[in-house]
């Protein structure tokens, strides 16, 4: 999602006996884990571990690695070990996918090199009968510069988790001078980037994936649970789309496959989840995690496979009248509405199509789509409208001078009723009802997640014929700004939420997750919000409850 971030809103461990590694003495003397250990992408029996043994000084040289996992945290029963080699052919990181593991049950681990450990990690393999309920938290959009992840540390104290769902924007691509987005604040928070220029090389992208991994509560949450993560377009750059992107010019930044390339190895190399298959896509991370007979997790991948360039408004079409030329809005929904505007490309379609149909005739109570962007229908908040006139002149009033242009002139093109974001589904809304359709031929019980719009969404999803499809949970950004922290003195949320028959609720400025708790026969989703972004000393709280029971009879409820 952009709203021309470029610019318009920068304002705004255990130790254990490592005598079977014979590394030199350099690197006995020095080698670290500074980016914590994680875990990710579990399987009833098998589940990935991933750290980086960081060297003493820069070498090319490879060293061993040593890895435990117990049934533990004592580690005094051992399941697996092994050892790997650490280079600087994948930035020395390591990622071990670990078999022969027991379903639905914790673990342990931890790495060894030079005699040195790294801070322990708990994981757990997913259930296969028995399950009572499955608890997931949701996080979506952490901007390094714009403040402290508290939100990562509210998730590594919760009592329970089975598995912490990324959506994306784990990683932003913007560099970290004045004028770059998110960063006004950066300095006197000590959350400075690097590098600090716009990333766009191999070397960009690990040193920024490393930035962020240094942090201890981010280090926190990957140490809490396993993590299962799809990119959007960020960690890539802006408005990612399959030529391209709305942040890259080829011809300063060279070409958009090699950037993209850059990009996604150093995702691989940087996260917890299991590479491609030999021969297949990069791009082709939409997989499927199943919680026994309770949940199914499809995460679907929108951003890089298939997705066609989104429409912007500053390109609407003109048509003349009485001799003047004025925006043709209808010529634009009638391009919108191209059933050839894909989003996941006519190969993904047909797997998410087989794999609600499997996972429904299977008997899972729920198919949970763990996708990127916005899937309701939002109309862009009518401000004028929700205003008084005097209300309306106080709000500009506080703007910047150079920027109430701007909001005037949003303002007035959400007046015509167009679509809130372009970069979200309402962009592609034949592709949309492909995915509606569906999921009413598998019968599924379908929840969507998404993130991107650094904004809590509650919405009931609706078809073109009007039949209540999903309920959708928008989860908010761990810190990225948005249209509430932009318009601080108006509840965005309501003005949308009133104007928009799918969206019971919206909040635009809050930061946090969103934990989501299934049981066979309903699901609860609480949207939990940090205090602040801007202080190490915060607290979290349930911000509001809702409630959706399996058969969709009553809607979404408020608890």
């Amino acid at each position: 999602m952009s709203l021309n971030r470029r610019n318009a809103l920068t304002w705004l461990g255990l130790g254990i006996n490592a005598a079977a590694l014979t590394p030199s003495a350099a690197q006995a003397a020095a080698v670290t884990f500074d980016h914590g250990v994680a875990s990710g992408d579990p399987l009833a029996d098998r589940l990935i571990i991933w750290t980086r043994a960081t060297p003493p000084a820069p070498t090319t040289k490879p060293f061993p690695v040593a890895w435990t996992v117990a049934d533990s945290p004592d580690f005094k029963s051992v399941v697996a070990r092994g050892q790997v080699q650490a280079g600087a052919d994948r930035d020395f990181t390591v990622k071990i996918d670990v078999g022969g593991l027991k379903p639905g049950a914790d673990y342990w681990f931890r790495f060894t090199a030079a005699g040195v450990s790294s801070p322990v990690g708990r994981t757990r393999t997913l259930p296969v009968a028995g399950v009572k309920d499955v608890a997931l938290a949701v996080v979506s959009c952490s901007l390094y510069p714009a403040g402290y992840f508290n939100a990562y540390d509210a998730v590594a104290k919760l009592d329970r988790v089975d598995a912490v769902v990324h959506l994306g924007d784990y990683i932003y691509e913007y560099g970290a001078g004045p004028n770059d987005y998110g960063t006004a604040g950066a300095v006197k928070m000590g959350r400075l980037l690097e590098p600090k220029h716009e990333i766009v090389s191999l070397a960009d992208y690990r040193l920024r994936h490393a930035t962020y991994k240094s942090d201890p509560h981010l280090q926190a949450a990957h140490a809490r649970a396993p993590w299962i993560c799809v990119w959007d377009d960020h960690e890539t750059a802006n408005d990612s789309w399959l030529g391209g992107a709305e942040n890259h010019t080829a011809g300063a930044e060279g070409d958009w496959n090699a950037r993209k390339a850059n990009a996604l190895r150093a995702y691989y190399e940087w996260m917890p989840l299991r590479e491609p298959a030999a021969g297949g896509l990069a791009e082709a991370i939409n997989r499927t995690f199943r919680f026994g007979d309770v949940a199914e997790l499809v995460m679907v991948e929108t951003r890089l496979l298939a997705r066609a360039k989104q429409l912007d408004y500053a390109e609407l079409p003109m048509r003349t009248v009485d001799g003047q030329q004025v925006p043709d809005f209808a010529a634009f929904m009638a391009e919108r509405a191209d059933p050839g505007r894909q989003l996941l490309g006519d190969k993904q379609e047909r797997w998410l199509a087989d794999t609600l149909k499997t996972s429904a005739d299977a008997g899972c109570a729920w198919q949970i789509l763990g996708n990127q962007v916005v899937m309701g229908q939002v109309k862009g908040p009518d401000l004028k409208a929700a205003m008084s006139p005097a209300d309306w002149a106080a709000m500009l009033a506080d703007l910047p001078e150079a920027f109430r242009p701007r909001i005037e002139k949003m303002a007035a093109l959400f007046a015509q009723g167009v679509p809130f974001n372009l970069d979200a589904w309402d962009g592609y809304p034949a592709a949309r009802e492909r995915v509606y359709a569906m999921i009413k031929a598998a019968k599924a019980q379908a929840i969507v997640l998404a993130g991107d719009s650094h904004a809590f969404w509650v919405n009931e999803l609706h078809d073109a014929t009007g039949d209540r499809v999903a309920v959708e949970f928008g989860t908010t950004a761990v810190t990225s700004p948005g249209w509430g922290d932009f318009l601080p003195k108006q509840d965005m949320g309501k003005i949308i939420a009133d104007q928009n028959d799918e969206v019971i609720y919206s909040h635009q400025s809050a930061k946090g997750f969103t934990l989501l708790t299934l049981t066979r026969l309903e699901a609860r989703a609480d949207l939990i919000a940090v205090s602040t972004v801007t202080d190490r000393d915060y607290r979290a709280s349930t911000l509001k409850t809702y409630q959706v029971a399996r058969e969709f009879g009553a809607g979404v409820r408020e608890a």
